[in-house]
């Protein structure tokens, strides 16, 4: 390391050389042995000691030099970096909310590095990979799970000992994903979709219309800070699938979601002053009449933000379409909504894509 000012430390024998008047040698030729050796060699400890003083004394009195006295070593340059240390939140982070395709290039890599490029094309085929398990579907688990509770379980009241929160075994044998009509995994396409639609942030708020058993709302519920998520629900076996089991079998107790029953588009019970970035609707306004579907946008365009603030329907906005252009744009506009336009996303599993119509708040 190159000091800021170089200087080469004197070692003790060279101050001895330097200051003594007689060459070593001399002192013990003296007439005199007591007298010259004691005297020259106080002379010369003290001129020594005087000199390695001075050596160290010098570096802090000059202003010019930053580095400290130190004895034992040569003195040596200091720099000092200030380090500024920054609390990230946790909605600062950097949550993807989307596959990319880097994603995608490194499974379909990892999947040929363990030869799964190809899948089994028949039931029997299927059945060779289980490799004698005995398939069982879910009417034949819910079953085993009624006869067994399990290969090893408590009995009488112990059983409520040890359970904390003890579900239904049709829940637990999850024949509630079986509820749609598409495949349950299309509630991520769903998610990735908004999230990337309105940049959303860990910090927003989100309500949707319907959320079912949490097909969709899961996802949002993960990557959404606690308390952040909302939804009006109707429906009471949904409501069990999504309080009973998704939340405690996805450990996202500590999200805090407000998911509440009701009917008729009632929010009062989600508190006054919120208001939302995304509030969607997923394959819900096609089961309710239009009526009721106006009866929402009325209450809800107060509670979206201005801006950022949209709102998402899907498949199709047959609420709109039956008044006609220009009676649908002329209620959206009392309502201070306007329509901006439709989206379509793909799925990332199975051949399917859906759309999304899009609203705003109106400009001021």
């Amino acid at each position: 390391m190159k000091n800021a000012k170089s200087s080469k430390t004197p070692s003790l024998s060279s101050f001895a050389i330097e200051i003594s008047p007689f060459p070593p040698m001399a002192l013990l030729s003296s007439a005199s042995p007591t007298r010259s050796i004691v005297v020259p060699a106080l002379l010369l400890l003290s001129a020594a000691s005087g000199a390695l003083l001075l050596f160290c004394l010098l570096p802090s009195l000059s202003p010019s030099t930053p580095s400290s006295c130190s004895c034992s070593c040569p003195a040596t340059s200091t720099t000092t970096t200030t380090v500024t240390t920054t609390t990230t939140s946790p909605s600062a982070k950097s949550i993807p909310t989307s596959t990319s395709q880097e994603d995608v290039l490194w499974l379909k890599k990892l999947l040929a590095q363990n030869l799964l490029v190809d899948v089994p094309l028949s039931q029997a085929e299927w059945h060779e990979l289980r490799k004698g398990i005995n398939p069982r579907t879910r009417a034949q688990q819910l079953q085993d799970l009624l006869n067994f509770h399990g290969i090893a379980h408590y009995e009488g009241l112990e059983a409520e000992n040890h359970t904390a929160l003890p579900c239904p075994g049709e829940l637990l044998v999850e024949e509630h994903h079986s509820n749609y009509g598409e495949p349950w995994a299309g509630g991520r396409d769903v998610f990735e979709f908004l999230a990337s639609a309105t940049n959303l942030s860990p910090s927003d708020m989100v309500m949707e219309i319907g959320c079912g058993t949490l097909r969709v709302g899961i996802h949002f519920i993960q990557y959404l800070d606690p308390n952040h998520f909302h939804c009006l629900q109707r429906d009471k076996l949904s409501l069990m699938a999504a309080l009973r089991y998704e939340l405690p079998a996805h450990g996202l107790l500590y999200k805090r979601p407000l998911i509440i029953k009701g009917e008729d588009m009632d929010f009062t019970n989600f508190g006054e002053g919120v208001s939302y970035d995304l509030i969607y609707a997923s394959a819900v306004f096609l089961h309710i009449p239009d009526k009721l579907v106006w009866v929402g946008l009325e209450r809800l365009a107060s509670r979206l933000k201005p801006g950022k603030g949209r709102i998402f329907v899907s498949h199709n906005i047959k609420f709109c379409r039956r008044l006609g252009g220009e009676e649908c744009k002329r209620r959206l506009t009392n309502l201070g909504l306007e329509y901006v336009g439709v989206q379509t996303h793909d799925s990332v599993l199975f051949n399917h894509y859906e759309t999304w119509f899009e609203f705003r708040r109106l400009k001021v």
